[in-house]
């Protein structure tokens, strides 16, 4: 969710003057260094691989919106997902489009699945987990943008006025909001869209680099007269997103039994507003929230006195505590990262994200300016060098703790290892001082990177171990 968003910082900032939004008690405070774990920490599972290893997700969406038909996917290259390996990455969101996979109804483009194919296969190659995400921004092409196919969007003849200054006050267009309560509600929509996510799991679902599918990005819904957003989108979660998710979820069931299903609430969730998703009736299943704020989407600095990042935290962990859910977040980070309170953001929020979620994709992995992660010679744009720290992509074994300073620049794990013998990874960012690694316990590093890259741990079956990673010449 990007750029201004008017209509949601008036009814926001209403509901937080009447206090709905504020930091509920058990919420901690942002910082570098984490306290002891809270109840929903404890209560949130983590990812895991097929050995049963805890995963660990730290990376950028990968997208290209600009191109369609045989030209679609064309920007992304073998570059962004070697440039994410080198910079100590593992995860890439990539943003697909039903408009392209399916352009007439029944007609699945083989062209654009081969192309899908072409990326996992870069991406396996460096070692980069992918999460394929059905994406939607204003619905599909029938409002000018990508996503949902024209022939699958009905509006009842109801007006819509694009407003590209604020592209994403045009959710709130009444042809759009029409449009998702038909994809809802509608038996012929709801098999199209379940066809055409059985046509990705059974081409995708043996592939190595796929971790997971994202079932639809950032949903919307329609109002009703006189319903605050806030509660509109909790109705819209509950009786309109949970069965939803729970229809795609039994379809690609059929085709693939073992691959992550990864479902988000509204993007009104980034106000701290819990969602109102229900069940889930699948084991494999991944609460996939966005983390954006209004106010800075609209171009301000980050104001740590506002308590956004509280709010946020508090909201977003109760749903998978209840449920029993991973947590990744799908897509985060400021247009405008070289204001003056943005390195504060970059840290609290990091840190934030690393207390509760098994990880996390920023937005976006490109090379030039607004939301790139970096410039076109692949240098890291102002304070967004801040999410490449030291980090377990997997460790072989439950975690004790696992906690990151930035101002000291370390990084420590704990864990207890796994009954049998297996391989804990650690990810190191490039580091001209170079960094250090110290193991306690009854474990050896078995690959060293000094200067950044993969280091791998082996421990004595169910021993404990403490992995200590300190960049050479900084303090403590």
């Amino acid at each position: 969710m990007r750029m201004g968003r008017e209509l949601i910082a008036v009814v926001i900032t209403s509901v937080l003057a009447a206090g709905a939004l504020a930091p509920a008690a058990s919420a901690r405070p942002a910082s570098t260094q984490a306290p002891a774990s809270t109840t929903y920490e404890r209560s949130i599972p983590p990812l895991t691989d097929d050995r049963g290893r805890t995963l660990t997700l730290r990376g950028w969406n990968v997208e290209d919106k600009a191109n369609r038909g045989e030209a679609a996917l064309s920007a992304i290259t073998e570059r962004h997902f070697r440039d994410l390996r080198v910079n100590g990455f593992n995860f890439a969101r990539l943003l697909v489009f039903w408009d392209d996979l399916e352009p007439r109804r029944g007609q699945y483009s083989e062209r654009y699945l081969r192309k899908i194919e072409r990326v996992l296969g870069w991406a396996h190659k460096h070692r980069i987990h992918v999460l394929i995400d059905a994406h939607q921004d204003v619905f599909g092409p029938a409002f000018g943008h990508r996503g949902i196919p024209a022939w699958a969007t009905r509006t009842d003849g109801l007006p819509f006025t694009p407003n590209p200054d604020d592209w994403f006050s045009e959710y709130f267009e009444p042809a759009v909001q029409r449009a998702f309560t038909h994809l809802y509600e509608d038996p012929d929509l709801r098999r199209a869209q379940a066809a055409m996510w059985q046509v990705l799991a059974e081409r995708f679902r043996d592939h190595p680099a796929v971790i997971g599918y994202d079932l639809i990005n950032e949903p919307m819904g329609e109002l009703r007269e006189g319903e605050d957003l806030p509660a509109a989108a909790r109705r819209i979660e509950a009786q309109h997103l949970t069965p939803m998710y729970n229809r795609l979820a039994r379809a690609i069931r059929a085709k693939d039994r073992d691959t992550w299903l990864f479902v988000e609430p509204t993007p009104i969730v980034g106000e701290g507003v819990p969602t109102g998703l229900g069940r889930i009736e699948d084991s494999r299943t991944v609460y996939a929230p966005h983390f954006y704020n209004t106010a800075m989407e609209a171009g301000a600095d980050y104001d740590p006195s506002a308590g956004w990042i509280e709010a946020y935290e508090a909201a977003v962990t109760a749903y998978p505590a209840r449920h029993r859910m991973p947590v990744v977040v799908g897509e985060w980070g400021p247009l405008n990262n070289s204001l003056p309170n943005m390195g504060r953001f970059y840290r609290e929020a990091v840190a934030s994200l690393n207390r509760y979620s098994s990880g996390w994709a920023g937005y976006v992995w490109c090379y030039g300016g607004g939301y790139c992660a970096v410039d076109e010679r692949g240098r890291f744009r102002t304070n967004k060098e801040r999410t490449a720290t030291p980090y377990a992509p997997a460790v072989a074994g439950t975690v004790r703790s696992d906690t990151y300073d930035a101002e000291r620049r370390s990084y420590r794990l704990a864990y207890r290892a796994a009954p049998r013998p297996a391989v804990t990874e650690l990810s190191l960012p490039p580091s001209a001082r170079g960094w250090r690694v110290r193991v306690t316990g009854p474990a050896r590093v078995l690959g060293r990177a000094p200067h950044g890259g993969r280091v791998t741990v082996l421990a004595w079956p169910g021993a404990e171990v403490v992995v200590t990673v300190r960049e050479a010449g900084s303090h403590g």
